[in-house]
């Protein structure tokens, strides 16, 4: 199993010195999210002060761009990193894409479908020399001269990862990406039952094996060196679980459960701005369904035990610590 660190909220001024730490502590990568900074810019300074650490956008928001000028922000890092980029792509829900990025909506899971096509046909003519003669549903590519051709092409085309909740959207992970980002919002039981069966399905369309494709997956841990920092890391995770909770479209992991009206109650407190209100809905049981909990050496084990349902790349969003502490727990985490 790799491991890798996330470059969340990290100020680009503290970003250089971090990397070179999270290498020395022996990570395998670094990701970068879109959340209120560009994902693609941290990567950049990543390439310049790492040498081995594979580097990878978990996740940039898809729909709010083109399949050009993704294929070209990716060859251009994976170019800059030598190879190691992973290009990691989300949909994001209908409102952000159509309120806050002013991008068309429409069935997205086959939108996304030909938006990685789209990517790997422009890539095809520029490392292959293929005619760029594109056309789908929702996307057009037929035209690239050789002034708009990238000059560094030796290290092909970086990797793409879908994140997905749905089984549509994972299907498509399977059939059309290199492989999929489980959501953090995820349980051990939604991730046996429905994950990684339409894995299955998409990788069957497409006629690949399994050991083709990776699976990255956040897990939510709350953990401490006290009980009293434990019961602290609960609180925060128990407002994380109920904002993504309170999202229509990640409600089947809770009606899995049987928790269906956990998310009716969250969505009208969401809608009604009580957003300090909705961590006292998650009960310990939602919250261990969800998260691993305790002091580290249970911790382990249960993200071991989390690893071994079929987790390829652990994306560590908690905090492992710092130094040789860091890196003794990746070791742990390795065995």
């Amino acid at each position: 199993m790799k491991i890798d660190a996330g470059l969340m909220f990290q100020e680009l001024s503290a970003l250089p010195a971090r990397v070179r730490e999270l290498e020395r502590a022996g990570y395998d990568g670094l990701a970068s999210a879109e959340i209120a900074n560009d994902p693609f810019l941290p990567l950049a300074l990543a390439a310049e002060h790492s040498e081995r650490l594979e580097l990878s956008t978990s996740i940039a928001v898809a729909f709010a761009r083109n399949p050009m000028l993704l294929a070209q922000t990716a060859h251009d890092l994976n170019a800059w990193s030598r190879g190691r980029m992973i290009l990691g792509l989300g949909s994001q829900i209908r409102a952000h894409v159509t309120r806050r990025f002013s991008m068309p909506w429409s069935r997205p899971a086959a939108r996304m479908r030909e938006f990685i096509q789209a990517m790997r046909a422009i890539w095809a003519c520029w490392y292959e020399g293929k005619q760029l003669a594109f056309r789908g549903e929702f996307y057009a590519h037929t035209l690239m001269t050789p002034m708009f051709t990238p000059a560094e092409r030796s290290f092909g085309a970086p990797r793409v990862f879908l994140a997905a909740v749905g089984p549509r959207m994972t299907e498509v992970a399977g059939e059309v990406a290199d492989g999929l980002i489980a959501h953090g919002f995820t349980t051990d039981r939604y991730f046996r039952e429905v994950t990684l069966p339409a894995v299955q399905r998409g990788l069957a369309a497409s006629g690949r094996a399994r050991s083709s494709f990776a699976i990255q997956c956040p897990v939510f841990v709350a953990t401490g060196e006290s009980e009293a920092e434990i019961r602290a890391a609960c609180d925060r995770l128990r407002a994380q679980i109920a904002f993504y909770g309170s999202t229509p479209a990640y409600r089947g992991v809770l009606e899995l459960h049987g928790w269906g009206a956990l998310q009716d109650e969250l969505n009208l407190l969401a809608k009604s701005g009580r957003w300090a209100e909705m961590g006292g809905l998650v009960d310990d049981e939602v919250l261990r369904a969800f998260a691993v909990v305790g002091p580290w050496d249970e911790v382990l084990r249960g993200l071991r035990a989390r690893a071994a349902a079929g987790i390829d790349r652990l994306l560590c969003t908690f905090d492992l610590g710092r130094g040789e502490l860091a890196a003794g727990r990746l070791v742990e985490l390795r065995q």
